[in-house]
């Protein structure tokens, strides 16, 4: 295999995209594999929409997530010398030629075409124009856009690395505009010139990408330029199996990162949109993907943006993370009051205990202020509803029984004893078959359910002995107290 070489080529018209990083993050792996190189090339000639808030978003965007690249950042919009040089070229060689036609006289004849139901192409009027009348034309200030002169030739042929071998009958295409004028070239011509005065050794790039392909090699062909190796990558859809959009989906990398998702679970999960692994594992650091992936196993069809799968992607990297590390994720997703308060208020360690306390069961990092709410709060309200469980057999009775005689073993335990395996050997004493206690032969859950309402006022939360060792004994008699006047009224 020749040196590999691959681009990033995002155009800075918004915030880094989902889908870009998708294929960025391809490309990376591909290059890492191989001992490659990675160009990062913006392509930034649309003046309009280009803005520079854009390009620091994409280019610290894609840093954050750990996708690099090699060497300085290459901006289209400094190359527009470069372009003209090689447009003059195919004009001087008249393999491209200016195309006066007006709007007007394009829209006739769509609509003429359209009539008789044939696609719509360029009719090729103006390409019987002389070399010498166009650029007198164009030096009087005639306004003229600037055609690629197509062959007549066989069908276009390339071999993909995802769908194999690609045929296109040159006959549908038509002689297609490659720059409004000598200092605006389009996507099509740049992305050729670039492509060969970087050494671009393989594209890899979405499916959309797939019609611009023929009119590219068409391109490389003229100049007699080395064609790169192609891979288009399936589009990544909607539930609905429409493309993936903002209006049916979050696309920015930003707005998941800041909903709590990890950067290491996003890439993860937008490695799986696509590609298949050789088992049934799922999750993959990025040095695991450089070793496992294949561009032989990504597939053809559209790759469904599951966010329940990223769910459940996400919690399985937040539960690799150490206290420590899960502890300064948290941090900005607990800037309450409540939380910087309640902090000062009961202690570092008692904000760690119960940080750990909900580690396990955290999928997204926004669910954190939620899931911790009621360690600081002591205020609860829940109604006596909460209480009663079907399947646990508690009802309201069951509830006020277990929440006195919790209470009175509870009372019974001293402080310096007051941990999780004294609480726990106390409690489940008392509903052993043998015991004195009135609650002696009942369910595990029917003593522990109700406490734990009682000390969480929630209907999801840590286990009973957990929370009574957090909370310590004096505020967990009181939320049990709280909890009876809760049942009574």
């Amino acid at each position: 295999m020749t040196e590999v070489i691959v681009r990033y080529p995002p155009s800075p018209t918004g915030p880094l995209h989902v889908g870009t990083v998708r294929v960025m993050l391809y490309n990376y792996v591909f290059a890492k594999q191989h001992n490659g190189k990675i160009v990062m090339r913006l392509e930034d000639t649309d003046r309009e929409r280009s803005t520079k808030e854009s390009e620091e978003n994409i280019l610290s965007g894609l840093k954050n997530m750990g996708i690099t690249w090699d060497g300085e950042v290459h901006y289209q919009s400094k190359r527009i010398p470069i372009y003209r040089k090689y447009l003059e070229q195919l004009l001087n060689e008249e393999k491209a030629y200016y195309c006066f036609c007006t709007k007007e006289e394009l829209e006739t004849e769509r609509l003429r075409l359209e009539g008789v139901k044939l696609p719509p192409r360029y009719s090729g009027k103006c390409a019987k124009i002389s070399k010498e009348e166009q650029e007198m034309r164009v030096k009087k200030g005639e306004k003229g856009v600037i055609r690629f002169r197509t062959p007549e030739s066989e069908p276009i042929i390339f071999e993909d690395h995802i769908r194999g071998k690609v045929e296109i009958n040159a006959k549908e295409i038509d002689d297609f505009v490659i720059a409004k004028n000598l200092d605006e070239p389009l996507y099509n011509f740049c992305v050729v010139v670039d492509d060969h005065e970087m050494n671009i050794s393989h594209v890899i790039r979405g499916e959309d990408h797939i019609s611009n392909t023929p009119k590219q090699i068409l391109i490389y062909e003229a100049f007699s330029w080395k064609i790169p190796e192609f891979a288009h990558l399936p589009l990544i859809l909607n539930e609905d199996k429409s493309k993936l959009s903002k209006r049916k989906n979050k696309v920015s990398v930003d707005d998941y990162l800041a909903e709590g998702y990890l950067k290491e679970a996003l890439l993860n999960f937008l490695a799986l949109l696509g590609w298949n692994t050789s088992d049934e594992n799922e999750i993959f650091s990025l040095e695991d993907l450089i070793r496992e992936f294949s561009l032989e196993r990504v597939h053809k069809g559209g790759a469904v943006f599951d966010l329940a799968k990223l769910l459940h992607v996400n919690g399985v990297w937040i539960r690799k993370k150490t206290p420590e590390e899960f502890k300064n994720l948290a941090e900005q997703f607990l800037q309450d009051p409540i939380f910087v308060e309640g902090r000062k208020k009961y202690g570092e360690k008692f904000y760690e205990t119960a940080l750990e306390l909900v580690h396990e069961r955290t999928k997204k990092l926004n669910e954190l202020p939620d899931f911790l709410r009621f360690f600081f709060v002591d205020d609860l309200k829940y109604s006596k509803e909460l209480f009663f469980h079907e399947k646990m057999k508690v009802d309201e009775n069951v509830a006020k029984t277990a929440l006195e005689e919790g209470k009175k073993i509870l009372e019974g335990i001293s402080e310096s004893d007051w941990n999780e395996e004294n609480i726990k050997e106390e409690l489940l004493v008392a509903l052993s078959e043998t015991s004195p206690s009135p609650i002696h032969g009942w369910k595990n859950g029917q003593l522990l359910w109700p406490l734990r309402v009682a000390l969480s006022g929630e209907a999801f939360s840590p286990g009973t002995f957990e929370l009574l060792a957090v909370f310590g004994k004096e505020r967990s008699l009181g939320r049990i107290e709280y909890g009876t006047l809760v049942l009574n009224g």
